[in-house]
C-alpha cells in the first residue's frame, strides 16, 4: 500500500493571515486550493458529511484555543473563486457544524465513560480501604504493633489509600481537560463560515 503523504506546502496553505487576525480576534482563517482539502479523502460519505482532514482540524482547533472564550467564532476559508464548485458558505458552515457537534457528542460519551470508571474505581478503592483498615486493626489486636507487625499494619493502611488514587485522580483532575475541549467544540459547531476568494496567481 502506498503511504499517504502530506503535500509539502500544507503548512503554507493553512497559514493564517496575520493582519486580519489582529483586527478580528474571533476570526479563524484557512487557505486551501479546493474545499475538498478540508475533508478526509478516505471517508466514504459525501463531502458535506465527511470528517475534517486531521491537519485542518488541528489547525482550526489550535487557533480556536487562542481566541477569547466569550467571542463568537468565524471561520473564513480562502480559495480561488473558480474552485468553489457547488459549495456555498451555508453548506460549508453546516459541514463544520455537523463535524464539531459530532466531536462534542463523542467527548460527552468519553466523559460519561470516565465518570462511570471513576465510580467503579471509587467503589473498589473504598472496599480495599475498609478491608485494609479492618485487617490492620485485627492484626494490631492479635499481635500488637511492634516489629514486623507494625510494618505490616502500616503497609495495609498505605495499600488502602493507594487503592483510592485512581478515582481521586479522575474526579479531581482528569475530567477538566475533556470538559474544556467539549466547550471548545461546542463553540466551533456554532461558528459561522464564509469564503474569501484569492487571486488565481
Amino acid at each position: 500500500m502506498t503511504p499517504i503523504k502530506k503535500p509539502r506546502d500544507a503548512r503554507r496553505r493553512l497559514a493564517p493571515t496575520e493582519r486580519e487576525s489582529v483586527a478580528d480576534p474571533a476570526l479563524i482563517e484557512v487557505s486551501v486550493t479546493t474545499p475538498e482539502q478540508l475533508f478526509n479523502s478516505l471517508d466514504p460519505f459525501p463531502f458535506r458529511e465527511r470528517d475534517l482532514d486531521k491537519e485542518a482540524e488541528e489547525f482550526i482547533v489550535g487557533w480556536a484555543r487562542e481566541l477569547p472564550q466569550t467571542s463568537a467564532i468565524r471561520i473564513r476559508v480562502h480559495m480561488p473563486r473558480a474552485n468553489v464548485g457547488k459549495w456555498s458558505a451555508d453548506e460549508m458552515q453546516q459541514a463544520f457544524h455537523s463535524y464539531f457537534a459530532y466531536r462534542e457528542a463523542a467527548l460527552g460519551r468519553d466523559l460519561s465513560e470516565l465518570f462511570r470508571n471513576g465510580r467503579r474505581s471509587l467503589l473498589i478503592g473504598l472496599t480495599v480501604l475498609l478491608l485494609s483498615v479492618a485487617t490492620s486493626e485485627l492484626f494490631r489486636a492479635s499481635f500488637g504493633h511492634e516489629g514486623i507487625f507494625a510494618v505490616l499494619n502500616e503497609g495495609l493502611i498505605i495499600l488502602g489509600w493507594v487503592a483510592n488514587w485512581r478515582p481521586l485522580e479522575i474526579f479531581l483532575y482528569d475530567w477538566w481537560p475533556i470538559v474544556s475541549r467539549q466547550r471548545l467544540y461546542r463553540r466551533l459547531s456554532a461558528a459561522s463560515a464564509e469564503f474569501a476568494f484569492k487571486s488565481e496567481a
